[in-house]
């Protein structure tokens, strides 16, 4: 199990989705995270609302932040986005994004699943909460989320 875990590791390209992050956030004033758990036993929708609060994504200006939280070791994910992008893209959206990154991960290809997910999401942020240099600022850190409190 662990080498098995290690090797999905290993699969993800974390510089990859690095800059995909980077790319979208040029666009607009939303925040995106990626968080990769280690493998815990629960529920994972409940691990990526608490993983949201403990990375503070509800406290961006615009509550536009949205998380990518991927458990490797159970092949199970979930995106969450904060209240301020729910209000404009509703309901419907979210499913089409998950959708986007399962069928990536289906096949294994978990950086590539994380980023077509980053790109919907990042047009989506762009189209609702457009980039302004003179007020923009980076919220969060673009980097990958290894935490370890699930």
């Amino acid at each position: 199990m662990l080498i098995a875990q290690r090797k999905l590791y290993r699969a993800i390209d974390q510089e990859r989705i690095r800059k995909a992050i980077d790319e979208a956030e040029r666009r607009t004033s939303g925040e995106i995270r990626v968080s990769i758990a280690p493998f815990f036993l629960g529920d994972v929708e409940q691990a990526a609302e608490s993983t949201f609060r403990r990375l503070g994504m509800e406290r961006t200006r615009d509550r536009n932040a949205v998380l990518f939280f991927f458990v490797p070791s159970r092949r199970r994910f979930a995106v969450i986005g904060d209240e301020g992008i729910h209000a404009r893209v509703g309901p419907d959206f979210w499913p089409k994004v998950v959708e986007a990154v399962a069928e990536r991960f289906r096949k294994a290809e978990y950086t590539e699943g994380l980023v077509e997910g980053i790109e919907t999401v990042g047009r989506e942020l762009a189209a609702h909460f457009p980039f302004h240099a003179e007020t923009d600022v980076n919220e969060l850190p673009n980097e990958i989320d290894f935490g370890r409190d699930h």
